[in-house]
């Protein structure tokens, strides 16, 4: 399944001291986001991904190990994104 950034929902994305605040401008609620999840968000504002690629880009770009672990973290970030309405399927 292919993930994208929801067009009106993560709007103002600041970044400071290893996490980023998002405000949803679908629900009105302001959001903190670890670095993780952050860097998730932006890669979606960026493209549309799906897990896979999104794990392989992410793991590229932090000089991490691709495995099973990883793949399952990056996972469970863009369910936690998708619940937020700050993601959705592309």
């Amino acid at each position: 399944m292919m993930w994208t950034a929801t067009s009106d929902g993560a709007g103002g994305l600041r970044f400071w001291n290893d996490e980023y605040v998002v405000y949803n401008q679908r629900s009105g609620n302001t959001h903190l986001l670890g670095f993780a999840a952050g860097q998730v968000l932006l890669k979606l504002q960026q493209s549309s991904l799906d897990v896979d690629s999104l794990s392989s880009t992410l793991a590229t770009d932090w000089q991490l190990e691709l495995d099973d672990e990883f793949k399952l973290q990056i996972s469970l970030l863009v369910e936690d994104l998708a619940a937020l309405s700050l993601i959705e399927s592309a």
